[in-house]
């Protein structure tokens, strides 16, 4: 496409509305009052001078501040004798008519400081612009009767701009409070026809409540799923990276692998005193907090006397024992049993990586079974056995250990498991082996007749 071509198109549309919004107007308008005052001033004692062509003449030298020279005899004698400056007054509209610019002078803000000029200019141009000018007392002047008119026009432009967006935001969300209001009550309506408990009603109305609050309707999967790939990927990236490398073992992959998870990672919304999951249940995802509180707690399987509880904070994760289910060659397709169980404080908001979804990277990038990795996870495991060694209803300090004790925990029972089929393949009698069949003898048949 032609750069020219667009710069023109660019300049005939939408140019003339990004300027006025770019420009400061009440600045602009409230100087450029200030300035054709002064104009004006020097037009009346223009005007003023000629009428009054008299001995002594008018030096224009005389009007203008920068030159007065004191002790200026010629000057001083022309303003006892001329009537100018007493016709050309602020405050009397009889021979010269100031209008609107007259207020300049009467207020005295022409001798007044810079930051007492700029103050009162930005005054004044916020009072007119907003009001479209219809207190001003304009006079026959052709310029300051344009001024008026550029003035209530800039003012009515802004007005009608903000209604329309006003109107276009109160449009947008009366229509998704309206999708909001009638999911509410097709679940009211729901709820009632399956007599569901009023505890749990109240639940999934807090659970709606929250969601709305938190998306405002939004739809934020369909609108990363509308975008190109490449761009997604790099939104997912700059929301979903810090929290992923949190994890030990996710922080030796390289770039190529964290995308791949950032890519599958989901939103997900929990109300306070949710379960994300109990102790012995399948583990189906990983959550990544971004804000809220949960507690993760274990009793070691119903141990008597053991209690062991952490608190999981923006930034910390659970569900790690997906880890040793999806990156462990040969592991079942049975998901793991959670170790914790883990309960919301507040309202969290986390992403989620479903289980199947960190299945499908560790079979797509066979790197992750690379020497450093493997490395990384069996330094995990050393963890692990230092881990093993505090006592009964101490609290760990992070996820990662929880992620060591699951590492730990894994690959002890499998070991078990194999020596005890090794065992059980060595002690089997011998008199339940098959013995070993001897081939018969050829007959002979060479003495028959």
């Amino acid at each position: 496409m032609d750069p020219r071509q667009i710069r023109m198109r660019y300049l005939k549309s939408d140019f003339i509305i990004d300027l006025t919004a770019a420009l400061p107007l009440p600045q602009i308008l409230g100087a450029s009052w200030y300035l054709a005052s002064i104009g004006r001033q020097h037009s009346g004692l223009e005007r003023c001078t000629e009428e009054f062509e008299r001995i002594p003449p008018c030096n224009l030298k005389f009007l203008d501040c920068s030159s007065i020279e004191t002790g200026n005899l010629e000057r001083q004698y022309w303003l006892n004798m001329t009537k100018v400056l007493t016709s050309c007054a602020k405050n009397d509209d009889s021979d010269f008519k100031f209008g609107i610019f007259a207020e300049a002078f009467t207020s005295e803000v022409a001798s007044s400081r810079f930051f007492e000029k700029y103050l009162y200019c930005l005054w004044w141009g916020l009072r007119n612009l907003s009001s479209y000018g219809q207190n001003l007392g304009t006079s026959t002047y052709l310029g300051e009767t344009t001024f008026c008119i550029v003035l209530c026009i800039s003012g009515l432009i802004l007005f009608a701009q903000i209604i329309g967006n006003m109107q276009t935001y109160l449009s947008s969300m009366t229509v998704k409070l309206e999708e909001w209001r009638i999911k509410k009550r097709d679940t009211e309506e729901w709820m009632r026809h399956r007599q569901l408990p009023e505890d749990l009603q109240e639940r999934v109305r807090r659970f709606e409540q929250y969601k709305w609050l938190t998306t405002r309707g939004v739809n934020e999967e369909e609108i990363l799923k509308s975008l190109p790939h490449d761009l997604r990927r790099e939104i997912q990236r700059h929301l979903c990276l810090n929290l992923v490398r949190r994890v030990p073992f996710f922080a030796q992959m390289d770039d190529q692998l964290l995308d791949a998870i950032c890519e599958r990672l989901v939103s997900s919304l929990s109300t306070k005193g949710s379960y994300i999951v109990r102790e012995g249940d399948p583990v189906n995802e990983m959550l990544f907090i971004i804000r809220g509180q949960m507690e993760s707690s274990t009793t070691n399987g119903g141990r008597s006397g053991f209690y062991n509880s952490i608190t999981l904070r923006p930034g910390d994760f659970c569900g790690e024992e997906l880890l040793t289910w999806a990156l462990v060659p040969n592991s079942s397709l049975n998901l793991p049993c959670s170790t914790r169980t883990v309960k919301t404080l507040t309202e969290v908001e986390a992403f989620a990586l479903q289980a199947e979804d960190l299945k499908f990277v560790a079979n797509q990038f066979k790197r992750l079974h690379s020497m450093k990795l493997q490395h990384a996870f069996s330094d995990e495991q050393d963890g692990a056995h230092s881990d093993e060694e505090t006592g009964e209803g101490t609290s760990v300090d992070s996820p990662a250990q929880n992620l060591s004790t699951t590492i730990l925990a894994s690959r002890f029972a499998a070991n078990t498991r194999r020596v005890a089929l090794q065992r059980i393949a060595g002690a089997q009698p011998s008199s339940l082996k098959m013995p070993k069949l001897l081939k018969p003898d050829e007959p002979d048949f060479s003495g028959e007749v």
